[in-house]
């Protein structure tokens, strides 16, 4: 590689980096996607939300949720999201694990 230009040479790493990472494929964790950490205690009920109309035609509510902070749930109150074409919310929920209960969702997924 020493006797080729500098040209080919920052091309010939480009397209081996390309290469290699084309073949890295992501997949999600084993029982689902899965955010934050275990928490032992489930998760009090929802609040009620009002949430009224939407700012623009099309808009779709990501409602609240609680989240474990600071090792206690706050509640983060929803909002109007832009919509996300062929995609649908995927509202995030605590799922009950073997080590604990643990957040889920909250994600764009497709349809």
């Amino acid at each position: 590689m020493a006797g080729l230009p500098s040209r080919t040479r920052i091309a010939l790493v480009c397209g081996i980096t390309c290469l290699a990472l084309s073949a890295c494929v992501v997949t999600p964790a084993p029982g689902g996607f899965y955010v934050g950490p275990a928490v032992a205690a489930p998760p009090p009920p929802a609040q009620a939300e009002y949430y009224g109309a939407p700012p623009a035609v099309g808009y779709v509510w990501i409602g609240g949720y609680w989240n474990w902070v600071g090792g206690r749930y706050v509640w983060v109150g929803g909002h109007w999201a832009p919509p996300h074409p062929g995609y649908r919310w995927e509202a995030r929920r605590w799922v009950r694990t073997p080590g604990g209960w643990r957040m889920a969702g909250g994600r764009w997924v497709p349809r």
